[in-house]
């Protein structure tokens, strides 16, 4: 016959799901989901570049205005202009990059586009006028790494970039002294190419879609150029999410690089220790541990 719980055992049990439900959480991905709304902010409408390709997929880039702003004015500007309708994705290199826009760099541009643009790559440090989150490891390509506005970034004693990690979007540029104008762009799809730091404008990361653009086929064309016969992805629009109808506009949240729920997810992307890892890592790379992204509830 069953056995009912005396009220003690009864109590006692609540009292156990009670302590379950208080307890720390032990993974980033559960950091991420117990945030509560506070350790959230919303990313304006004008800094999402909403891609739309083909079959009305959907590829979404947060811009970063603070630390590629001559960049981000010209993509900007293109996008309102329709610049993009009717491009492709036309490289994808393996473990690289996926690049669109117009491969034969001849299309004129849109009225008002500086095309003589100075190099956007690091920004002064005393100028970000935001408090920076450190990562206490040693980086390979900056004296210093951590995380402001929302960002990765690298330091020195004067300067602050955005890094080439695993998802951000950059300017395809020829040879220096040209910085591109943003016409054409790039995501990075493989190990990060930490390299290119300060070499080229990183004007912010893909939040949505990136799935699409890592599983591309890749081109056989020197540098993963489409050779002919190989079919680009047809882009058929790009738009700012702010000139999009209020009902088809992306809504994303950014966490807080400053609360205690990054606090802890960063703690636990470098210590994790749970029912699947034995070992912490006892660090954790700048480009391992993306700022969490979502989708506004």
């Amino acid at each position: 016959m069953p056995i009912r719980p005396t009220a003690a055992i009864a109590a006692l049990f609540l009292g156990f799901q009670a302590l379950a439900a208080d307890a720390p959480p032990k993974t980033p991905a559960a950091v991420v989901a117990q945030a509560p709304a506070s350790a959230w902010q919303a990313i304006a409408p004008d800094a999402l570049l909403v891609m739309t390709v083909e079959s009305g997929r959907r590829i979404v880039i947060q811009l970063a205005p603070r630390f590629a702003p001559a960049h981000v004015a010209n993509i900007r500007a293109l996008a309102k202009a329709g610049w993009w309708d009717g491009k492709s994705v036309y490289r994808v290199q393996d473990n690289y990059v996926a690049q669109w826009g117009d491969p034969t760099e001849k299309l004129p541009l849109p009225a008002g586009i500086a095309a003589d643009i100075k190099a956007d790559y690091a920004q002064p440090l005393a100028a970000l006028g935001q408090s920076v989150v450190p990562l206490p490891y040693p980086d390979a390509y900056a004296p210093r790494t951590g995380f402001a506005d929302g960002w990765p970034v690298a330091m020195d004693e004067a300067s602050i970039w955005l890094p080439h990690c695993y998802g951000m979007v950059g300017v395809a540029r020829n040879l220096s002294p040209d910085a591109g104008t943003g016409a054409e762009l790039y995501a990075v799809i493989g190990q990060a190419p930490r390299q290119l730091d300060r070499n080229i404008a990183l004007i912010g990361r893909v939040i949505e879609g990136m799935g699409l653009l890592a599983s591309l086929p890749r081109g056989s064309g020197e540098m993963g150029f489409y050779a002919s016969g190989e079919k680009p992805l047809p882009i058929m629009s790009a738009r700012l999410a702010s000139d999009l109808p209020e009902a088809e506009r992306p809504y994303y949240q950014v966490m807080d690089v400053g609360s205690q729920s990054f606090a802890d997810y960063l703690r636990l992307r470098a210590n994790r220790k749970d029912d699947f890892y034995d070992r912490p890592a006892g660090g954790v790379d700048l480009c391992n541990a993306p700022v969490p992204v979502r989708a506004r509830p």
